[in-house]
């Protein structure tokens, strides 16, 4: 069976890229600079700053999106690895799931835009090694909210991203399609997250 989610939402990333990103992230996580103080950082440069560290995933994946099969989900469980970068103006995602259904091994670059005061999510699926197009937002009242287009079968299609944190240690990650330009959305993508204490 093949798995229809948008190249998956933890998308693509050029092969070359990806070996020089991980060797970034590895000697980041351990040998990071101090954060900067906090009258120095811009507004949401920060947002992630709860999601550093490991954490159990256990993920359902509509398999066949925006179509007319009914609705059929895969279930995988693994684990995510949120690892800073430059002073935390940018993180990397590794994740690495498995279920029934096969694997996924994906990663999500986040980059905070001073500019323009929001963080562009781009994911690349380890399968194919292509990056997909980014969504783009933030967060306000504690809720993720991203956005961007896309392709799905030749159609173009709008992308949604949420993130909600449940709790402290607890966190909701799910991700729409919608054919209709933003009308109807569609829930392909639900991912919960727990933290892994040392």
């Amino acid at each position: 069976m093949t798995i229809q989610y948008r190249r998956i939402p933890y998308r693509r990333f050029l092969t070359v890229g990806l070996s020089a990103l991980m060797l970034l992230a590895t000697a980041a996580s351990g040998n990071a600079a101090p954060p900067p103080p906090a009258s120095t950082i811009a507004d949401g440069q920060r947002d992630f700053d709860w999601e550093i560290g490991t954490w159990r995933t256990s993920v359902q994946v509509l398999a066949d999106p925006l179509s007319e099969s009914p609705d059929e989900w895969l279930q995988f469980a693994g684990t995510s690895t949120v690892r800073p970068l430059q002073d935390r103006r940018a993180n990397v995602v590794e994740f690495n799931v498995s279920g029934p259904n096969g694997r996924i091994d994906a990663l999500n670059l986040r980059l905070y835009e001073p500019q323009a005061q929001r963080w562009s999510l781009t994911f690349v699926n380890m399968r194919d090694g292509l990056l997909t197009p980014a969504v783009y937002g933030g967060f306000r009242d504690g809720v993720g909210e991203f956005y961007g287009d896309d392709q799905l079968g030749g159609q173009p299609i709008k992308v949604r991203f949420l993130i909600t944190r449940t709790s402290r240690d607890v966190a909701r990650f799910e991700q729409a399609f919608s054919a209709d330009g933003g009308t109807t959305w569609e829930t392909n993508w639900i991912a919960v997250d727990r933290r892994v204490r040392s």
